[in-house]
């Protein structure tokens, strides 16, 4: 397994698993030899675009099952929409042990499930069947995140003592498919769908490098959730008609502002502090991604859309529709940031370089699906104290049980 080229077969084929496929043309010892998706014609799209990448072979399987049992597939990317999660990892763990096809690793994408008692049967599958397994958070390893952490654990903190506050936000004007927008296929809102990643980011900040992800232990969670925009009746009407009947968000809407205070106790018994926010509201020219690290004598700072690069259209410059400048682009006049290789810059490179090598066996998983089960343990802490308007104390009774109302259908803001 060390001397071969690691095949790597794709579950799903929307703007995530493009994304994936992109990113693999900066990843060596890796070629994508499959994908698929309950949507023919979606798959082959995406598996046309890496043939066009050159980033592997690329045919479209006729099933989930085939795809295991095709001795080219090594490792699995779990990359289709939440609903379809546990049903996926059933499939993939019964043909693993069946002795079907040679699969070695997992790595899916996140959040790991719709809730605790999902995610606890999903690690329980996966160990079950043998399979090594990684959690796919991107922003942990943009590069901007891993200098950043890596120079003020080494400099600052050593010097003059750890960081004690970190902050990490995702916002943008709301997600592509209608799934998304319905919390009971998605299972929740925009804190389900994105505060995994900034309630995961902040825990990596606060961490030092080499150092146990339960060194920094969460013990407290106020979480606050709200539909600031999507639920005004000429937004919802905006929302139908673009994403169809099922996504009305004046019978069972979802919450598209989010925020969570975690409260963390260090393995040296320090009290330390991180701020995930996170948005479906938020208009600006694309999506954002920021982050902050605080220490008694020094902080870092990021913001995805300080990109370097910006472009001018003035008026005159015909308006067209896309997302050729940056990912959720909300414009196309003015002043625009670019971010010109988002694969890169959102940190989808290096964790899909990390994961090829961890599946080649050539060094460990930096996050696997316990991480994975982690942030949505902290996911459904949120939800809860949300619901009861009060801090709670981690863990709180009931969690492994726990179904956010947003994810009931019973959530009224």
């Amino acid at each position: 397994m060390a001397e071969r080229r690691l095949g790597i077969g794709i579950v799903g084929s929307g703007f995530n698993a493009r994304f994936h496929v992109q990113a693999f043309g900066a990843v060596r010892d890796a070629d994508v030899q499959g994908i698929w998706s309950p949507t023919r014609a979606h798959a082959e799209d995406t598996a046309a675009l890496a043939r066009r990448l050159d980033v592997g072979p690329a045919r479209v399987f006729p099933s989930l099952a085939a795809m295991v049992a095709d001795p080219g597939i090594d490792a699995i990317w779990l990359c289709g929409p939440n609903h379809a999660r546990l049903e996926n990892v059933e499939e993939i763990a019964r043909g693993v042990t069946a002795g079907r096809g040679a699969l070695r690793g997992i790595a899916c994408e996140k959040p790991l499930a719709r809730n605790v008692a999902e995610a606890e049967r999903l690690v329980e599958l996966t160990k079950r069947a043998g399979l090594v397994h990684g959690y796919l958070e991107n922003q942990c390893f943009a590069p901007q995140i891993e200098a950043g952490r890596a120079l003020l654990w080494a400099r600052g903190a050593r010097l003059t003592g750890r960081p004690y506050l970190a902050r990490a936000a995702e916002e943008h004007g709301g997600p592509h498919r209608p799934w998304f927008w319905q919390g009971q296929l998605q299972g929740g809102g925009v804190l389900n769908d994105m505060l995994c990643h900034s309630a995961l980011v902040v825990r990596h900040l606060l961490t030092a490098p080499g150092a146990a992800a339960a060194s920094v232990r969460p013990t407290r969670v106020t979480g606050h959730i709200a539909s600031l925009k999507w639920t005004r009746p000429v937004y919802a009407q905006q929302l139908a008609a673009r994403m169809g009947p099922a996504v009305d968000y004046t019978r069972a809407p979802a919450e598209d502002f989010a925020s969570a205070l975690i409260e963390f106790t260090t393995a040296e018994g320090d009290r330390v502090l991180g701020e995930a926010t996170t948005s479906w509201s938020f208009v600006g020219p694309g999506l954002r991604l920021s982050a902050q690290l605080l220490g008694p004598e020094y902080s870092m700072s990021w913001n995805s859309l300080d990109s370097g690069l910006r472009l001018f259209f003035s008026r005159a410059v015909p308006d067209a529709a896309g997302e050729d400048l940056v990912e959720k682009q909300n414009a196309a006049t003015g002043e625009m940031p670019v971010v010109a290789n988002e694969a890169a810059t959102y940190g989808y490179e290096g964790e899909d370089r990390h994961f090829v090598r961890v599946f080649l066996e050539r060094e460990a998983p930096q996050l696997t699906f316990d991480d994975g089960l982690d942030v949505v343990r902290l996911l459904m802490a949120a939800y809860m104290s949300a619901e009861q308007g009060r801090t709670l104390e981690f863990p709180p009774a009931g969690l492994d049980t726990f179904v956010p109302a947003v994810a009931t259908g019973t959530w009224r803001p």
